[in-house]
């Protein structure tokens, strides 16, 4: 066992102790298609290279969120402070009760052999983070030879960016020729308008390429006027699920990184569901329908 010993960032937000209860509740077979999990640090190190010590964040604590929110399942991402060692997302998924899939970190030079260990785990993903603050990206070519070698899984490649990476990147990004899931909208600046040029263009990366799915998670993140009811990020993300209602899925985005000014209350944020997903139709595709097509069909 690793005895490193981590001390999280000065200014780092704990994820919510005590969440409220959500009034929504969420269609039986619903997954939480976007959450992470941090260590423990003294099992599963943190990064050398990383941008953030977190606290930890365990297994056991996500599953105990995920039955008190009432969802059934689980797609666990990757955080950047564990880089590509995903020890601890594959230690989520063995002990899940095949309740996790994850979406890992990897390099070009990852072998078949470890790449098939993980699929049989339940990864069914690779993530892409062009957001500069928290990794340096890297050039193209890099990304490519990964695509290459997860292609005959049949896995997918979440990216995420924000609106200045994909005007910067749009030619590659709509090359790939692969299923693409987008973290959060692409992180709309929710304080210009929802029909600007500049989510136009996220809306147009969605309608010119069927092979693209969006979240529509983290309010928390994109918002400025703030909890509960995160209205200025409403009309963005109920935009998306009423255009595009079978390439969509949401996450609570537990633990939550990154979070400067409040931690966000869980339950809050399922409650908020029903604003962006307006009936039960579109409650059970974007909760359900979507997201057990593409990690557990």
């Amino acid at each position: 066992m690793n005895t490193l010993t981590f001390a999280k960032d000065a200014d780092w937000l704990d994820w919510h102790p005590n969440p409220s209860k959500p009034k929504f509740r969420v269609p039986a077979g619903a997954v939480d298609a976007h959450c992470h999990v941090f260590g423990p640090g003294s099992i599963f190190p943190f990064a050398p290279e990383r941008k953030y010590t977190p606290c930890d964040a365990s297994r056991d604590q996500l599953f105990t969120l995920r039955d008190f929110l009432g969802f059934e399942r689980n797609v666990v991402v990757q955080a950047t402070c564990h880089g590509s060692d995903n020890s601890a997302l594959l230690d989520v998924l063995e002990h899940s009760n095949d309740k996790a899939r994850g979406v890992v970190t990897v390099a070009p030079d990852v072998t078949p052999g470890e790449l098939a260990r993980m699929h049989e785990l339940g990864v069914r993903g690779v993530r892409f983070n062009y957001v500069k603050r928290l990794v340096d990206p890297k050039p193209d070519e890099y990304y490519r030879d990964i695509i290459e070698k997860i292609r005959p899984l049949g896995w997918h490649v979440v990216l995420y960016f924000e609106p200045a990476d994909l005007r910067e990147k749009w030619d590659f990004f709509t090359s790939l020729n692969i299923p693409i899931v987008i973290d959060h909208m692409g992180r709309p600046d929710v304080t210009k308008l929802v029909d600007g040029s500049e989510f136009a263009q996220f809306l147009r990366f969605m309608e010119e390429n069927p092979n693209v799915i969006s979240k529509v998670s983290c309010p928390d993140r994109i918002t400025v006027s703030g909890a509960p009811g995160y209205a200025d990020v409403v009309p963005f993300a109920r935009t998306v699920v009423e255009e595009f209602p079978d390439r969509v899925l949401w996450g609570t985005d537990w633990p939550h990184p990154n979070m400067k000014k409040e931690m966000p209350d869980d339950g809050i944020l399922v409650d908020y569901v029903p604003s962006i997903a307006t009936t039960p139709a579109l409650q059970e595709k974007l909760l359900v329908t979507n997201p057990n097509n593409m990690y557990w069909s």
